[in-house]
């Protein structure tokens, strides 16, 4: 029954929740990340934050895979920046060095993405959320979720088209 408490001090229902969602976050975190024990932090800290809202969270698992989404999305952005101090250091300038293959792999791209397109094609293509669920959770109607799938996915197409004519 909804409120009675399980033996770590919550809702048995947000257990339950828990033991569901935990595994398949975590897997799709470690898809995103470099890491195990990333993947692991990314999805500790999406629990952590809805705990914080549980009982006000309308769509628990929508929310969950949003938190973990910008997540991700800040452990890139960490990572690039330590990857371009790097490069610098390396090539022994303060500035930014390019790599040393001057390509770009998708997760770059889908970073690259305005936020507006960037957390519905997080949502849709590596949480598996269905339209409706990202429109719920991001206050948008489905067909401009719809719309932003489009778009995100004609600019990757144009970036990719734009690496490959670079590459050859």
């Amino acid at each position: 029954m909804a409120g009675e408490r399980g033996p770590w001090g919550v809702d048995s229902e947000a257990e339950e929740f828990f033991t569901e969602f935990y595994p398949r976050l975590a897997g799709w975190c470690r898809g995103l990340v470099d890491d195990d024990a990333t993947a692991h932090d990314i999805a500790s800290e999406a629990f952590t934050r809805l705990w914080s809202r549980w009982r006000t969270v309308d769509r628990p698992e929508s929310y969950l895979f949003s938190v973990a989404a910008n997540l991700v999305k800040d452990h890139w952005r960490a990572r690039e920046h330590e990857r371009s101090a790097v490069r610098g250091l390396l090539a022994g300038r303060r500035e930014h060095a390019p790599a040393a293959d001057q390509g770009f792999d998708l997760r770059s791209l889908v970073e690259a993405l305005p936020k507006r397109l960037r957390v519905p094609v997080l949502l849709y293509y590596y949480a598996g959320l269905p339209v409706s669920e990202i429109a719920a959770v991001l206050h948008r109607r489905p067909n401009t979720v719809k719309g932003d799938l489009h778009q995100a996915r004609e600019r990757l197409r144009t970036a990719l088209r734009g690496l490959h004519e670079i590459s050859t």
